[in-house]
C-alpha cells in the first residue's frame, strides 16, 4: 500500500467514531438568548436610552475564562439584542467600578484590540458551526470586523463590512451600541435563529469573560461552540444590491527630474445578493490605492517573503476559498495554492485589474466560490492575462468538510497553466469531552506548458490544539516541478516533516499567569530522502506574568546542507556545504496596556560558519487615545569568513486618532543596506458608514552616498461609497 493510501485509511478510521458525534454543543447544551423588537428609531450614540433597550431581554450572564476558569467575572456585563426587518442592534453595558482604569488607545478601523478593553460579538448566520462573522468595539469606538477563518482557528481581519458603532463612558463604566445592516451579511433566510457568542476583555486585570463555552479550550471564533440567538424576524434585504463606486485622482513621479504624471481612475464594485445564500460580484479597475505599502523586512533565509491580501473585492467570501490543513507552519506559508495577490502584482510591480467577476454562496451543506479576472498589459513587463479559481466544499460528519479547488491562468500571460486539488479535514470539538482534534489530508496538481513529470504536492496533519496541550504533526511533499501560477511556494522538491509539542502550565503563584514550554522540530529532505535542513525550536522559558509582561528564552539547533552558494547579504556569499549551529534568543515584552510598551528580541550565536546578532526593538508610546507613536528597528550584524555585513531597518509610525471616523497616520522606514527610504502617509475619513475618503502620499528615495535621490513619489485622493438597495 502506498503512503498516501495508508494515510487515507488512517483518516477514515479517525472519521468513523466522529460520524456519530454531534456538533460541539447540542441543541440542549447551547445557551439561548432572545431577540427583542425594535420599537421606534434607535440612535446609535452608545447611550442605550431608547425605550426598546429597557424592555429588551438580557442575554444570560457571562462567565470568566481567564484568569480563573469558571469564576464569576469581577465586572458585570449586560448584553441586549434588537432586530427589525433590515437591521440587528446590539447594546452592551460594560460595568466598571473604576472607569479611570479602562485601557483604550485605538480608534482606527481594524485595530487589533488584543491588548485593550473590548467587547466582541460572533455570528453564525448559517448555524453550521464552520463559518461566521466577528465584530469588536473598544471603549474609544474603534471598530474591528473579520471573517471566521480555518474553522474558527483564526480570523481574517482584512474583510470589511458596512456597519456602525458608538460608545459612551460614564461613572459606571462604558457602553456600546452597534447597528449591523443585514445587507452586509449573507445568511440562511429560512432560519429564525443564528449562532451567537459574546466576549469581553478587561485589559488592566487581564480578564476575559464569555457567554457561551466559557472555557479555555474554546476559541471565541469557533462558531460550533456558540450559543443560539432566537426569535429573529424574517429579514428584508430589498433588492440585495450594493454598488460601490470609487474615484482616484492624483499624480505620480519617478526619479528626480522627471515630471509628474496625472493619474485619474475610477473603479466600481457591484454586489448582488441572489436570494439570501448566494452573492454575485463584479469589479472594474480594482486597485491598491488605499492600502499601505508593504513594509520592508530583513530576510536571512534563502526563500521569499509572503505578504497578505487586503483588497475588498478579493476579501469578500474569501473564507470559502480556504484550503487544506497544515499548509502553513510556524516559519510561514509553505504552500498557498491560490493567492489572489498574484492578480494585480507581477515582480513587485502593480498590474491593472481591468475587470473581474465572482460568486460565492451556500446551498444546504455545500459552499462554493468562483472567481475570474482580466488584467491589463504593462508594456515591457507582462501582457494581459485571464485568471481565475473555482472552489467547492461540502460539510460532512459533525464538524468536518471535504472540497475541491481549481485555478487557471498565469499572471505572466503564459498559456496552459492550471491547478487542481482536493482536501479533507476531519474535526471535532468533543474529543475527550470538550477537547479540539483535527486531522486533514490534501493533494494538488499544477500544470503548464513547461511540462515536467513531478507536478504534485500533498500533505497531512493531525492537530490537538488545546489550552494545556497543543500538539501537532505535519507532513508535506512538494514535487520538483510543482509551481502553481496562481499560488505561492517558496521551496520545491522536498519532503517536510514538522511537529509541535507545546504545554501550558498555570502555577498558583500570584504573580505568574502561565508558563509555556515549546518544542517544535522540523526537518526538510530532498525527494531522495537526504536531509536538506532542520530546525529544532525550543522554549524552556516562556513566562507571562499577571501584569501582562512576558519573558522568553529560546535554544534553536539548526542545520543546512547547501547544494550551492547562498548570498546572505549584499556581497557576502556562503559557500555550499554542510553546516550545523545553535542559535539563542532572549525576548521580553512590556505589557501593551501601559502608555509605554514594547518588545526587545535578541537572536545571537553561530550562523553557518560565522556569527550573527539579530536585534529587534519595537516601542509604542500612547500618551492618550488621540496620539500613538510606534518605533521599530531591526539590526543584523554578521561576521562570516566570506565577509562582514550589517542589515538595518528602522521605522517610525505616527498616528493621530481624531475620532473613530477620522485618522491620520504616517509611516516612514529606512533600510541601511540598500540606502532606501520609504514613507506612506494616509488620511482616512469615514464620512458615513457607507463612505470613505482616503488621501495617500507615498515617497521613496535612495541614499547614493552623495545625496538623496527620489526614486518615486505618489499623491492620491480616493473616495468610495456603497449604495445599498
Amino acid at each position: 500500500m502506498k503512503s498516501h493510501d495508508r494515510l487515507s485509511a488512517v483518516l477514515l478510521l479517525v472519521a468513523l467514531p466522529l460520524g456519530a458525534a454531534p456538533a460541539a454543543l447540542s441543541a440542549q447544551e447551547r445557551p439561548v438568548a432572545s431577540v427583542g423588537v425594535v420599537q421606534g428609531a434607535i440612535r446609535v450614540d452608545g447611550r442605550l436610552d431608547e425605550d426598546a433597550w429597557k424592555t429588551a431581554p438580557i442575554v444570560g450572564a457571562m462567565v470568566m475564562v481567564d484568569p480563573v476558569e469558571g469564576a464569576e467575572p469581577t465586572r458585570r456585563t449586560e448584553v441586549r439584542v434588537l432586530a427589525n426587518a433590515t437591521d440587528l442592534y446590539f447594546g452592551i453595558l460594560a460595568f466598571d467600578p473604576e472607569p479611570s482604569g479602562i485601557v483604550s488607545y485605538s480608534k482606527a478601523r481594524d485595530s487589533q484590540l488584543r491588548a485593550e478593553d473590548y467587547v466582541k460579538l460572533v455570528l453564525d448566520p448559517y448555524l453550521d458551526g464552520r463559518s461566521g462573522y466577528i465584530f469588536a468595539v473598544n471603549p474609544g469606538g474603534a471598530r474591528y470586523d473579520a471573517l471566521v477563518a480555518n474553522r474558527g482557528e483564526g480570523e481574517n481581519a482584512d474583510w470589511d463590512a458596512v456597519w456602525e458603532a458608538a460608545t459612551h463612558r460614564g461613572p459606571d463604566g462604558w457602553s456600546v451600541e452597534i447597528r449591523l445592516p443585514l445587507q452586509s451579511l449573507t445568511f440562511d433566510a429560512a432560519l429564525d435563529r443564528w449562532g451567537f457568542n459574546v466576549e469581553r476583555r478587561v485589559e488592566r486585570v487581564q480578564e476575559v469573560s464569555r457567554w457561551a463555552s466559557p472555557f479555555r479550550d474554546a476559541k471565541i471564533a469557533q462558531t460550533v461552540r456558540a450559543g443560539v440567538l432566537r426569535g429573529l424576524p424574517r429579514f428584508e434585504t430589498g433588492l440585495g444590491l450594493t454598488v460601490r463606486p470609487s474615484a482616484t485622482a492624483g499624480a505620480v513621479a519617478g526619479v528626480r527630474g522627471t515630471s509628474w504624471d496625472r493619474k485619474r481612475e475610477t473603479s466600481l464594485d457591484v454586489v448582488q445578493r441572489v436570494g439570501s445564500n448566494v452573492t454575485a460580484m463584479a469589479t472594474v479597475n480594482t486597485d491598491f490605492a488605499e492600502t499601505e505599502v508593504d513594509t520592508r523586512r530583513t530576510n536571512l533565509t534563502r526563500f521569499p517573503l509572503f505578504f497578505p491580501e487586503k483588497r475588498a473585492f478579493f476579501q469578500e467570501g474569501s473564507d470559502i476559498f480556504d484550503f487544506g490543513l497544515g499548509l502553513s507552519g510556524s516559519q510561514g506559508s509553505d504552500v498557498v495554492p491560490f493567492f489572489t495577490r498574484r492578480m494585480g502584482l507581477y515582480a513587485g510591480e502593480e498590474v491593472p485589474v481591468r475587470v473581474g467577476a465572482k460568486t460565492v454562496g451556500r446551498a444546504g451543506r455545500n459552499s462554493f466560490g468562483a472567481l475570474a479576472v482580466r488584467s491589463g498589459e504593462v508594456e515591457g513587463l507582462v501582457p494581459g492575462a485571464t485568471m481565475g479559481a473555482v472552489r467547492i466544499r461540502r460539510d460532512v460528519l459533525g464538524e468536518s468538510n471535504a472540497g475541491l479547488l481549481a485555478t487557471f491562468g498565469d499572471p505572466s500571460g503564459r498559456e496552459g497553466s492550471y491547478l487542481v486539488g482536493s482536501d479533507v479535514t476531519l474535526q471535532t470539538s468533543k474529543f475527550r469531552g470538550s477537547k479540539n482534534l483535527l486531522a486533514g489530508v490534501w493533494g494538488l496538481v499544477a500544470g503548464s506548458q513547461d511540462g515536467g513529470t513531478d507536478r504534485t504536492a500533498w500533505g497531512a496533519k493531525i492537530d490537538y490544539p488545546n489550552d494545556d496541550w497543543d500538539v501537532a504533526v505535519t507532513y508535506k511533499r512538494i514535487g520538483r516541478e510543482f509551481q502553481p501560477a496562481m499560488g505561492f511556494v517558496p521551496r520545491r522538491a522536498i519532503h517536510s516533516v514538522s511537529a509541535g509539542i507545546n504545554h501550558r502550565s498555570r502555577p498558583s503563584w500570584p504573580w505568574m499567569r502561565y508558563m509555556y514550554y515549546e518544542l517544535q522540530p522540523q526537518v526538510v529532505m530532498d525527494l531522495g530522502g537526504a536531509w536538506e535542513s532542520y530546525r529544532i525550536f525550543t522554549a524552556p522559558v516562556n513566562w507571562r506574568f499577571e501584569s501582562g509582561d512576558r519573558f522568553e528564552f529560546n535554544v534553536v539547533p539548526v542545520g543546512e546542507r547547501l547544494a550551492g552558494p547562498f548570498e546572505v547579504a549584499d556581497g557576502v556569499t556562503i559557500p555550499g556545504g554542510v553546516y550545523h549551529w545553535v542559535r539563542y534568543r532572549l525576548e521580553g515584552d512590556v505589557a501593551a496596556k501601559r502608555k509605554l510598551s514594547g518588545r526587545v528580541s535578541w537572536w545571537f550565536g553561530p550562523f553557518y560558519d560565522g556569527d550573527v546578532s539579530e536585534l529587534g526593538v519595537s516601542l509604542s508610546f500612547k500618551p492618550s487615545d488621540l496620539l500613538a507613536v510606534d518605533l521599530s528597528a531591526t539590526r543584523n550584524d554578521g561576521s562570516l569568513p566570506a565577509g562582514d555585513f550589517v542589515q538595518q531597518v528602522v521605522g517610525v509610525r505616527v498616528g493621530l486618532n481624531v475620532s473613530p471616523d477620522l485618522q491620520i497616520s504616517s509611516f516612514g522606514q529606512y533600510q541601511r543596506e540598500t540606502g532606501q527610504f520609504g514613507a506612506n502617509t494616509r488620511l482616512r475619513w469615514t464620512f458615513s458608514p457607507s463612505g470613505d475618503l482616503f488621501v495617500v502620499y507615498n515617497y521613496n528615495a535612495r541614499d547614493d552616498d552623495v545625496r538623496w535621490t527620489r526614486e518615486s513619489s505618489q499623491f492620491l485622493v480616493k473616495a468610495q461609497y456603497a449604495l445599498q438597495r
